[in-house]
């Protein structure tokens, strides 16, 4: 700025000599004569340093007269009591029980596969069968001996009601009906292996292994069918917060991928506490009508673990800290019009969220609490306040 005003100033010396100072000076260049240019320049600087010291004096002048010009310049809030909700944020993943691959009771050769990719089929649906290796046949021919056996029981009984023949005939008629009626629910529950029926309604997720090709028991890997009903979130929850996070607690959940939130509730937590990482597990049950949440999905919690109904919140970015460690800030006090004198007060934080921070002691409802210009401001100095 003094440098614009010094060459204002110079403008109107050489404008006020007239055009034939300025012709003087272009003839003293160009003649080329040393002396002469030297002698020009150096009238030209004395004016400068001349317009430059009456210029300093005019600014301690108006300095003087005009004392707000280096008065700071802050904002401020008015503190008042409102409701704090504290939240835990911890990372969870979504789960089901309902999601398992179903492996064959019975060896043999996938004789048949009854379903389809995507298909939605419900519990107890057949979805595929083993070949039973000709037990079917056995089945009949013994439930052919059972008639048998049924029929000569019947007889010998009648026999036996009316005093004819021995009681060792009667028994061994009856003992040889009833083997055989246990060895033909043996032979069903047998044959009922080679079916391979769907543990609970849901969707046929994948088809693994392909018609024609032979199975082991409890090792081959058939299909896979997953249900998208009863799905929840499972979470390590650190062991600081077991008295905060219980069954029943109010949960925000957020799925970064749907871009979508939900209200929750904790349905229950963990007894045991992971010596490893020292968490304790928690589950949320969530809702799943769009049947769009899927299992192993990562969602984002937030658990309301502490509330304050008459807290008072401010900036963190407004504290300063001492050479003792105490924290404080800049209140305002002897307000005039948009003046005010700082004054600072020592506090103590309790719980943070984001960039709010809870004040436990040192303010009071209705305190004005500096804002901007915070941290350039001294205890009991003169302020300017601004608004916007």
């Amino acid at each position: 700025m003094k440098k614009i005003i010094t060459l204002l100033f110079i403008t109107v010396l050489l404008t006020a000599c007239g055009n034939q100072k300025e012709q003087t000076i272009a003839e003293i260049i160009v003649s080329g004569n040393i002396e002469a240019i030297q002698k020009k320049r150096d009238n030209v600087v004395a004016q400068q340093q001349e317009i430059n010291a009456r210029i300093k004096q005019l600014d301690e002048v108006l300095a003087d007269l005009n004392p707000e010009k280096n008065m700071p310049l802050i904002t401020y809030f008015i503190a008042n009591d409102t409701l704090f909700k504290h939240y835990l944020e911890i990372q969870g993943s979504v789960a089901t029980d309902q999601n398992i691959v179903i492996t064959p009771e019975m060896g043999g050769v996938l004789d048949h596969i009854y379903v389809t990719k995507g298909q939605q089929v419900k519990k107890g649906a057949l979805l595929a069968r083993v070949d039973d290796g000709g037990m079917s046949q056995s089945l009949a021919q013994m439930q052919v001996q059972t008639e048998l056996a049924k029929t000569t029981f019947e007889r010998q009984k009648r026999l036996w009601n009316q005093n004819i023949g021995s009681e060792i005939q009667y028994l061994q008629a009856k003992t040889a009906y009833e083997a055989q009626v246990k060895a033909v629910e043996a032979m069903k529950q047998q044959l009922a292996k080679a079916r391979i029926s769907a543990p609970f309604s849901g969707t046929i997720d994948d088809i693994i292994t392909e018609q024609g090709n032979v199975v082991a028991p409890g090792q081959t890997p058939i299909i896979r069918i997953v249900s998208l009903n009863n799905m929840y979130i499972k979470a390590d929850v650190p062991e600081t917060y077991i008295t905060n996070v219980v069954a029943g607690k109010e949960v925000e959940v957020f799925f970064p991928v749907l871009g979508k939130t939900i209200a929750a509730k904790i349905s229950q937590t963990g007894s045991f506490i992971n010596p490893n990482n020292r968490t304790f597990k928690a589950e949320i049950n969530v809702p799943n009508k769009e049947k769009n949440i899927k299992p192993n999905l990562t969602a984002r919690l937030k658990v309301n673990d502490y509330t304050n109904q008459e807290a008072i919140l401010i900036p963190q970015s407004i504290i300063s800290e001492n050479a003792a460690g105490e924290q404080y800030i800049y209140l305002l006090k002897q307000i005039s019009g948009d003046k005010a004198v700082t004054r600072r007060v020592i506090i103590q934080t309790g719980r943070k969220q984001g960039d709010i921070i809870e004040v436990l002691s040192g303010l009071k409802n209705g305190d004005q609490i500096i804002k901007e210009g915070a941290r350039s401001v001294e205890d009991g100095q003169s302020v300017k306040i601004i608004t916007y």
